[in-house]
């Protein structure tokens, strides 16, 4: 009988306190034993004191409605470098004001040594922190025009994404790039790994993503700039955020000529990569695309092993998308 005894304590060790004592398991119940009763308190204890590992980003499933537009995402895991998503990761988006971090580094990169002149550095900011268009457009020109692009396409292994010429227009807008979600986190990792500004700038740009300003407010949106922290890093709780700096980047414009908002949010962590493209109907607003890519965010926040699972509690707004994909 004196086995089952130890069977069915272990089990409600489990149940009631969520914790496995394996080394009390392996000690001989017996009263007079105190060395075993020490062993089993010990544990506990450990147990009690030891800090769950924080929760993380990981692959699970997805539920966003998107009525008579277009949805998707990807997310790199950095550790593995695997990448998952939605079933239609590969189909693409223009890349609007995302793509800016890639302008800056290609910029920096080039400049090899030399010094980078004032107002290229600040122009090159402004583009990231303040969505600045003007900034973006002259490192645009100032690295060739088209070739920016190409070079985007083959240092970081890009294999949807293409250059576009607007309808009416002779040269590349950069705005009107195409990429999908695996390239967006493809070109994310591309940043955080060195490769897109080398090992002068990375650490430099990362950090101007993290400085990005601005809200989906009237009052932040200008002709040739806007707010622009939303979106992935409103879905994350603080136990992600408070592991280290979130570099974001996002990309949104009102097309009159298809007459959708097409917008785009990556965030790049020290573990994980996470993009969110989406186009959709004009009057549902830019907080609408925020809120989508606040709930993704939200909805992959896993616990790692050894860590309860618990619900998240995203740091910024509540989500209003929902439905499912």
């Amino acid at each position: 009988m004196r086995p089952r005894v130890i069977m069915v304590l272990a089990l409600v060790a489990i149940v009631a306190g969520g914790v496995l004592l394996v080394p009390a398991a392996y000690a001989r119940f017996d009263d007079t034993s105190t060395t075993a009763t020490e062993s089993a308190t010990g544990s506990v204890a450990a147990a009690k004191l030891a800090a769950p590992p924080p929760p993380t980003l990981a692959a699970a499933p997805v539920s966003v409605q998107i009525d008579k537009g277009f949805f998707s995402w990807a997310l790199l895991d950095r550790g593995t470098g695997k990448i998952s998503g939605a079933p239609n990761l590969t189909a693409t988006n223009t890349t609007e004001s995302m793509i800016k971090v890639w302008l800056v580094s290609d910029y920096l990169r080039r400049l090899g040594d030399k010094p980078a002149p004032a107002a290229r550095l600040k122009q090159a900011s402004s583009a990231i922190i303040n969505s600045d268009d003007s900034a973006a457009e002259a490192l645009f020109q100032a690295g060739g025009g088209k070739p920016v692009i190409d070079r985007l396409i083959d240092m970081c292994g890009l294999t949807e994404t293409q250059p576009v010429i607007p309808p009416g227009y002779k040269t590349v807008w950069w705005s009107y790039t195409k990429i999908s979600a695996e390239d967006a986190v493809r070109m994310g990792e591309c940043i955080k790994n060195g490769t897109a500004a080398g090992p002068k700038w990375t650490t430099w740009v990362l950090e101007e993503m993290t400085k990005v300003q601005g809200s989906t407010a009237a009052k932040d949106q200008q002709l040739t700039r806007g707010g622009g922290r939303w979106g992935i890093i409103d879905g994350l709780p603080k136990e992600i955020v408070d592991q280290g700096p979130i570099a974001i980047k996002n990309g949104w414009t009102m097309i009159f000529a298809d007459g959708l908002w097409h917008v785009n949010c990556l965030a790049v962590a020290d573990k994980w990569v996470l993009a969110v493209l989406l186009r959709y109907p004009q009057k549902q607003g830019l907080d609408y695309g925020a809120d989508v890519c606040s709930s993704v965010a939200t909805q992959l926040v896993t616990a790692q092993p050894g860590a309860a699972l618990k619900v998240p509690v995203p740091v910024g707004k509540t989500v209003r998308a929902g439905g499912a994909s």
